[in-house]
Order: structure tokens, then C-alpha cells, then sequence
């Protein structure tokens, strides 16, 4: 799974707030309000597991055990979150969580191994996706169309139906990545 880095650092990018509010908040615990109020609104989205984690963390837990259950994405984020209180210089940047350009590789790269038949990208697209559904708006869109992706479908009017220009930018820009990584 050597492309499968792509995919962490994908999600790295998506949950880097909530990851340096996490550790903020474990080194400052004046911060553990407003980041209580993020795990209700996390648990009140379907991350329920992902909240029980982190306020185990918040307890003081540091065992790696505490990520059996975990989806991937999951993983991904409480690994960068126990290795952020270990080492803040590992914490993912801030402010590019929503850069189309950085999104569409990654993205792209799973539809294509997940769509060669490789299980864990498939599975963690589809975690991906049951994330983007419950974020609503564009992102819902787009985790909407991505078993239509990997199943070949690359008509840019039918995927980005409803979709605002954000969205449909995104679109477009995994669209041309995959005929990109189709070509080589």
C-alpha cells in the first residue's frame, strides 16, 4: 500500500483544527470547553467512537490500544493526535484543509486503487464519504458520487449536479487527476 499515504495525508489536512484543538486543549486545559463543545457537536455528526477516544485521551490515556475499533480515518487522526501531545512539531499545518488542488490527488488515488479491487482503499473511501455525507453542502455531494467514481464514471455535468463552483472545482480538478493517473 505504498500510495496509501496519500490518503492519511489527506485526512490529515480535512481534521487538522479539531487534531491541534485536541492537543491545545491536552496542554492547556483552560481550552477544554470550546473543545468540549466540538465533541458534542463531533458526537451529534455520527463520531461518536472518534469522541470517546478523545476524551479518553483527555483523561490522560496514551495507549496505542485505544485505536482498536477505529475506522481508518479515525486512526489517522488519533495517531496524529497522540504523536502532536508527544511531539507538537508533527501536528499536520493548519489552513489548507480546503485547498481543492491538495484534496484531488489523494482523493484520486484512492478512487483508482479502490477501483483496481484494493480493500483498504475502498473501505476508506467509504469512510470518507459517510464523513463527507454528514458535512452536508458540497461535500455530501461529493462523498454522494464516489462509489459512482470508482465504478468508472467521469461525466463532469452528472457528478457536480447541484454542486456549487467550490464543488464543482473540486470536481473537476479530481476528474482531470484521474484521467492523468489513468494515462500513466
Amino acid at each position: 500500500m505504498a500510495e496509501l499515504p496519500a490518503a492519511a495525508e489527506q485526512v490529515l489536512k480535512m481534521h487538522a483544527p479539531f487534531i491541534h484543538a485536541v492537543v491545545d486543549a491536552v496542554r492547556d486545559r483552560s481550552r477544554i470547553p470550546a473543545l468540549l463543545e466540538m465533541l458534542r457537536e463531533a458526537e451529534s455528526r455520527g463520531w461518536a467512537l472518534l469522541v470517546s477516544v478523545v476524551r479518553q485521551i483527555l483523561d490522560g490515556q496514551r495507549e496505542r490500544t485505544l485505536m482498536l475499533g477505529l475506522d481508518e480515518e479515525d486512526k489517522v487522526i488519533v495517531e496524529a493526535i497522540l504523536a502532536g501531545i508527544a511531539n507538537p512539531a508533527t501536528l499536520p499545518a493548519l489552513g489548507n484543509a480546503g485547498d481543492a488542488q491538495a484534496a484531488a490527488p489523494g482523493l484520486a488515488t484512492m478512487v483508482m486503487l479502490a477501483a483496481r479491487g484494493n480493500v483498504e482503499a475502498f473501505t476508506t473511501l467509504a469512510n470518507m464519504a459517510e464523513q463527507m455525507m454528514k458535512a452536508g453542502g458540497d461535500m455530501a455531494r461529493l462523498g454522494g458520487i464516489m462509489r459512482r467514481l470508482i465504478d468508472g464514471e467521469r461525466d463532469e455535468a452528472r457528478l457536480t449536479k447541484g454542486m456549487g463552483e467550490l464543488g464543482r472545482k473540486l470536481v473537476r480538478d479530481l476528474l482531470a487527476e484521474l484521467e492523468r493517473t489513468t494515462l500513466h
